[in-house]
């Protein structure tokens, strides 16, 4: 998964490091200069957070003091290039393994792939919300074929975001997510299932 076993930091940081292959080759996609450490001593720690429930699962569910700073305009398709190809890895993995049955869990357990692509699709719609935008899905279409319009909702949230600032709170109260966590916190997902897709194909 994306980072496997939180732990304590050192387990953490060799769990990045282990991974730091995965995220090269998407960020290749994105166009992204990127240096994969060798080892955790490479690694520069920026921020430290007390951890919750969510994070003791594996979520990035804290949002840090360096993604409630501005995004300037520039910065923001950079950061939505990344978005994008997180996406894009997400759909590569779901293409490999359309029609391949996924290893499941030592009692049986893990979705199938239907499943994950519908949990992606509702994930990402859950998402819209902290940005106060809102997104009717069309039931008529599959979620495979949901995905492109909830992704491209999220860009023109994001856009709209970045040219006319975000309200302090939702609709109905809800938490509104700074636009740099919610990149970071729909990135993590989209390639949180595109691993373990990948790990899982037989």
């Amino acid at each position: 998964r994306l980072v496997p076993g939180w732990g304590d930091e050192p387990s953490a940081l060799g769990a990045l490091v282990e991974y730091a292959s995965r995220y090269a080759g998407v960020l290749e996609q994105a166009g992204v200069a990127f240096q994969a450490p060798e080892n955790a001593a490479q690694c520069h720690v920026i921020e430290r957070l007390e951890g919750n429930i969510t994070t003791d699962f594996g979520a990035p569910a804290v949002i840090p003091a360096a993604d409630r700073l501005p995004l300037e305009w520039a910065e923001l398709r950079r950061w939505t290039a990344v978005l994008e190809a997180c996406w894009q890895a997400f759909d590569r993995a779901a293409g490999r393994a359309a029609g391949r049955e996924l290893r499941t869990g030592p009692r049986g357990g893990g979705r199938d792939l239907d499943k994950i692509v519908r949990h992606v699709l509702e994930g990402e719609g859950a998402y819209l919300a902290r940005l106060a935008w809102r997104h009717k899905p069309d039931s008529s279409l599959s979620p495979q074929e949901q995905l492109p319009r909830m992704r491209q909702a999220a860009l023109d949230a994001l856009e709209s975001a970045a040219r006319n600032g975000l309200p302090e709170q939702g609709p109905r109260g809800g938490v509104i997510w700074p636009v740099r966590y919610f990149i970071r916190r729909a990135a993590w997902h989209a390639l949180d299932h595109a691993w373990e897709i990948e790990d899982r194909i037989l």
